[in-house]
């Protein structure tokens, strides 16, 4: 009986060790990543950054990370809405998102956080919604450092125009109104107007050369975007006769530095907008970690004639070919 009892116990030992024999699956997760157009590089350079991220996480806890890409091709706040419902409805684990518009993307917002997702927000903000972080440059403060470094260039005096894209942004919105703030410092500054225009290279260049046929006095360009320096020979001035300070440094726009026709260029670190949401959607999702503050802000990067070279090789590795 004793011995009966013993095999018995044996052998449920045995199927026990049986059933634990399959290795357990890896854990695996799917991010979603809804960046405003598909042809900015800047948002490009996010993905490769969102991507890298993946990997490199994955590595460190031993998960599976997937970037879901889900980007309009051109600017579309209401496509973004559906492309966040959409990642919802096939099982995302967390989503971010660089808000075109913050009024038609909070409703979008609050209903996936509703329905377990979080969503991190980079480059542009949803404020009023209920994403956990927010991940990119003080826009207001942008916007203060662009006007102070074009009053510096420009010797403290003339007429300045603000070139600032999609007027329903409220990342632009906030630059614009920290560019008019700064420019209250320096009385020998006139701001003739804030010029908004589609996000394209094109339709942006277009507005550019508009304005100053319009208003040849103006001396200085506070461009809160690089949307005309994406495209060649937007600036018609002679290198020199007007001044202008722009934010990003693409490829692109460095070609203006080195020609002269911009004296100054604020880099946001694109890159990391991906890189940073990746890892602030896996310390919420994997290790149930709450970012320390609400706003994770990113410096601007000045770069100048001097170190254009040296920042040109970062884009080896954001836009690998």
């Amino acid at each position: 009986m004793a011995k009966r009892l013993l095999r018995t116990v044996i052998s449920i030992g045995f199927v026990g060790i049986a059933l634990n024999i399959p290795a357990q699956t890896k854990k695996s997760y799917t991010l979603g990543l809804v960046a405003k157009s598909q042809g900015n590089p800047v948002f490009q350079a996010a993905r490769v950054g969102a991507e890298q991220a993946a990997k490199d996480l994955g590595q460190k806890y031993g998960i599976a990370i997937k970037i879901d890409w889900r980007t309009p091709n051109e600017e579309d706040a209401q496509k973004q809405a559906e492309a966040i419902e959409q990642l919802v409805l096939a099982g995302a684990d967390g989503i971010a998102v660089s808000c075109s518009d913050a009024n038609k993307l909070t409703d979008a917002i609050n209903s996936a956080v509703k329905n377990g997702v979080p969503i991190a927000t980079f480059d542009s903000d949803a404020p009023a919604s209920k994403r956990f972080v927010t991940f990119g440059v003080d826009d207001v403060k942008c916007g203060e450092q662009v006007m102070d470094e074009l009053a510096k260039i420009m010797g403290g005096k003339g007429i300045v125009a603000i070139l600032a894209g999609n007027q329903n942004a409220p990342n632009l919105q906030k630059r614009a109104q920290g560019a008019k703030n700064a420019a209250k410092k320096y009385p020998g500054i006139k701001i003739l107007d804030t010029f908004y225009h589609k996000e394209t290279p094109q339709d942006a260049a277009a507005k550019v050369e508009q304005v100053m046929q319009a208003h040849p006095d103006i001396a200085g360009w506070a461009m809160i975007g690089g949307w005309p320096l994406f495209t060649d020979n937007a600036l018609k001035w002679q290198p020199g006769t007007v001044k202008c300070v722009s934010v990003d440094a693409l490829p692109p726009e460095l070609a203006y530095l080195r020609s002269g026709h911009v004296q100054l260029l604020l880099a946001q670190q694109v890159y990391e907008w991906g890189y940073r949401s990746v890892e602030h959607l896996i310390n919420k999702i994997h290790l149930k970690k709450n970012p320390a503050t609400v706003k994770d802000v990113s410096p601007l990067v000045p770069v100048t004639k001097a170190n254009v070279d040296e920042f040109a090789k970062n884009w080896e590795k954001w836009l690998p070919k």
